[in-house]
């Protein structure tokens, strides 16, 4: 599915989410070899919880598909990519707009790549931060992915 867009395209598509509009999330930034994505959320009335900071939920969200977004674009279509799991610590709650930098490294992808191989499966785990305008840790958000090779019959085209 991602290999139809570009970065930049793909980025304009997240922005038109509905629950990103709803929330206020932002993507930012998707750098062209698909290894960084940028992403912030303002603090609006809409996404603030009973004691006007945001919303944990909406902290997770701004968060959620994007990892597992860009390893399916670089581990490529012979791949398959899910989240399993994921957990969020709330270290400080905030008025302010949060923003969070998604990256993954050649390591990363080498590891994951050798581990595939080698078990037939992989649970890479990732630790993501958002931080506030003044850098300050607001959550931390650890996510478990899961990650195995399609069957051969699901990567041919039909008819071969």
């Amino acid at each position: 599915m991602l290999s139809k867009f570009s970065p930049r395209s793909f980025k304009r598509l997240l922005n038109f989410y509905p629950p990103y509009l709803g929330a206020g999330v932002k993507v930012t930034h998707i750098s062209e070899d698909w290894r960084e994505l940028h992403v912030s959320m303002p603090m609006r009335w809409y996404n603030r919880n009973a004691v006007g900071t945001h919303f944990g939920g909406n902290l997770y969200s701004m968060i959620d598909p994007h990892l597992m977004l860009l390893l399916m674009q670089l581990l490529g279509t012979e791949y398959i990519v899910w989240d399993k799991s994921a957990s969020i610590e709330f270290i400080k709650a905030t008025r302010k707009r949060v923003s969070s930098v998604i990256r993954v490294t050649e390591e990363e992808l080498t590891t994951i790549r050798q581990q595939v191989a080698k078990r037939g499966k992989f649970l890479p785990s990732f630790s993501l931060e958002i931080r506030d305008t003044d850098d300050v840790l607001v959550a931390r958000v650890n996510k478990e992915l899961y990650v195995r090779k399609k069957p051969a019959r699901l990567n041919s085209a039909p008819g071969q």
